[in-house]
């Protein structure tokens, strides 16, 4: 699922930088994509992390 997510925000970024921001370099819309995608990748790391250590301190 985290990587769905991640493989789903990159086009997404690129899209919005290209037909919202109306952002015509290249480079910009890659970096914001790869950033938006990463940044994604890790915050669902973190939660499912949080949620683990929350299982486990239950238990």
């Amino acid at each position: 699922m985290q990587e769905l997510l991640t493989a789903v925000t990159y086009p997404l970024g690129w899209l919005v930088c290209s037909y919202v921001l109306k952002i015509e370099s290249g480079l910009a819309k890659l970096l914001i994509s790869l950033t938006a995608a990463i940044l994604v990748y890790v915050l669902i790391g973190i939660k499912l992390s949080k949620k683990e250590n929350k299982k486990d301190n239950e238990d």
